[in-house]
């Protein structure tokens, strides 16, 4: 099979797909043909020459900074722009047409693909005029305050960026459209699932998403702090909100990280039946485990120095701790994330009298030493969205003591102590009864060093992707097109083509000979973008259409 990876590749948001798990998946699955979509940061050219010699090929598209050239569209077609621009925007800050999302979308897509004309729109007057008389319609959400005309300028800057991927040159039915591969992988979600919304729509090729870190999450997060008023962000936040919400209605298959994303997912809509939970493998499941324990009681701790890792509670439940083992002592490892934030902890264990036993290390070299040098892994976040730090303890084959939140109970489970956040107490007794446990601390060790083992292993995430891709391609033929002689590719043509109906017969052996399909909306899989059955047009060839750091990584 065809198989599109789409992912960012660079900033202004973390790199998701591109990279070490794309490359487990494409190497475990040598069956089928991987080609790589990458959504690059500000000035973009380059980032596929960094990537493995598995990308060389990566077809790339500049997400952030300056706008790709091209001609204006002239008065009729920027009209029509402007009427799918306006239903776009009208979904965004009227509460009553969030339905319009879609339809706008999609009505862009077409008239870029047809035109190539978008991105001048997007940047013309005529948008922003069309932005600024919807966005301050009567009803318009305007909690976080009126726009301003700077605002104005602000928001119609960003949703260009945010939609340059509908007027991208990935679509039709060639070698390296988006229309020619079986299905498309979307890794990461948010902006790279905007051409898969697109390939579904122009050709009804199907998709999945997997994400590792939701993206919608990650907005919410980030735009606290981003460097715009409250009505910019507000209108980015409700555009990445739709965006998420008709990514999850048309994709096939779901598949989250964690069941703790798969609640997310559910709350933007996911349906449970198109959602299967596949857990990021890695390749540390075959890594050693931790040798002995150091002589000295040692707690470890891991993370980014920051307020939602709660180091203050680990240094208070530590001053009880050692109140009772005045032997024990504390390593911590992560960089500031905060700034002042690492300051603020030194003072606060100058405070608690542990200064001397307290070891602010920094970054460390690999995981695999910060685990060495401990006795118990600690972690004592108020909230835990990725499994992947807490696994790679695991591994180590040190017991795990972490606050019950976000993902903790689902992956520790009954192989480490959970207690309840933003509770010293608690947290330093679950401490000292392994430390003075040396069997129960290595029971737990081993079991979870088992029990990571089995979930986070790459085998398994390697076998679930190709019963998901085999199911998806059952489901949804295709009828890519092909070069005189080439071999056909394994599920190219369902069963059905085959059969002599009187309809289409084969050409020659390979049936190399089916011309390629129509080029547009529902040219793929004799479906429109609703999936809906296309009339036969009667006669001949009907039957010839197509068819529906290691730190900072881990945290």
């Amino acid at each position: 099979m065809r198989i599109a990876l789409l992912t960012e590749g660079a900033g202004p948001h973390s790199r998701r797909g591109a990279g070490g798990w794309c490359d487990r998946l494409a190497a475990g699955l040598p069956e089928h043909e991987f080609g790589l979509y990458l959504l690059t940061g500000q000035g973009g050219q380059g980032t596929a020459e960094r990537l493995s010699p598995a990308w060389r090929g990566a077809r790339e598209l500049a997400l952030w900074g300056r706008r790709p050239g091209g001609r204006v569209p002239g008065t009729l077609r920027g009209r029509q722009y402007a009427r799918a621009y306006e239903d776009l925007v009208r979904a965004l800050v009227l509460p009553g047409e969030r339905a319009g999302f879609g339809a706008g979308l999609y009505r862009l897509a077409v008239l870029a693909r047809e035109d190539g004309t978008l991105p001048a729109f997007l940047a013309s007057a005529h948008a922003r005029r069309t932005l600024e008389r919807v966005w301050r319609l009567p009803g318009a959400e305007t909690s976080a305050g009126q726009p301003l005309v700077r605002d104005v300028l602000v928001a119609a800057d960003l949703l260009e960026q945010c939609l340059r991927p509908l007027s991208a040159p990935w679509y039709g039915t060639g070698p390296d459209g988006l229309g020619g591969a079986d299905l498309c992988h979307v890794v990461g979600g948010g902006p790279a699932a905007l051409p898969a919304l697109v390939a579904r729509y122009l050709h009804g090729v199907p998709f999945v998403v997997t994400e590792h870190g939701l993206h919608l999450r990650e907005q919410y997060l980030g735009h606290r702090e981003a460097p715009y008023r409250w009505p910019v962000r507000a209108l980015l936040l409700a555009y990445f909100r739709a965006l998420t919400e008709e990514t999850y209605r048309q994709a096939a298959v779901l598949t989250p990280g964690s069941a703790h994303d798969q609640q997310w997912q559910r709350r933007c809509g996911a349906d449970p039946a198109r959602t299967r939970v596949v857990y990021e493998g890695t390749p540390a499941v075959v890594r050693p485990a931790a040798g002995p324990e150091p002589a000295v009681p040692t707690l470890v701790w891991a993370g980014a120095l920051e307020p939602g890792r709660d180091t203050e509670l680990m240094l208070h439940a530590f001053a009880r701790v050692r109140a009772d083992l005045p032997r024990a002592r504390l390593v911590i490892h992560g960089e500031e994330a905060e700034p002042g934030y690492r300051a603020h902890c030194a003072a606060l264990a100058e405070r608690l009298g542990l200064a001397a036993a307290v070891d602010f290390a920094g970054r460390p070299g690999s995981l695999a030493e910060v685990w060495e040098g401990g006795t118990l892994a600690v972690f004592s976040a108020l909230s835990q969205r990725s499994p992947r730090l807490l696994a790679d303890a695991m591994l180590s084959g040190r017991a795990v003591v972490s606050t019950d939140v976000g993902v903790a109970r689902e992956v520790v489970g009954p192989t480490g102590l959970l207690v309840p956040a933003g509770d010293p107490r608690a947290l330093a007794g679950a401490c000292l009864a392994l430390l003075r446990d040396e069997e129960r601390r290595a029971r737990l060790g081993l079991a979870g060093r088992l029990r990571a083992q089995e979930r986070f292993a790459v085998e398994p995430v390697i076998g679930a992707f190709r019963e998901i891709y085999l199911e998806l391609v059952s489901q949804y033929p295709a009828f890519p097109g092909g070069a005189a002689g080439e071999s056909p590719r394994p599920f190219a043509r369902p069963a059905e083509y085959w059969l002599a109906d009187g309809r289409r017969a084969p050409d020659g052996p390979g049936g190399q000979g089916a011309p390629d399909a129509a080029d547009g909306p529902g040219g793929r899989h004799g479906a429109g973008p609703a999936g809906s059955e296309r009339p036969e047009d009667g006669g001949g060839d009907a039957g010839a259409q197509e068819r529906p750091g290691a730190l900072a990584e881990a945290v």
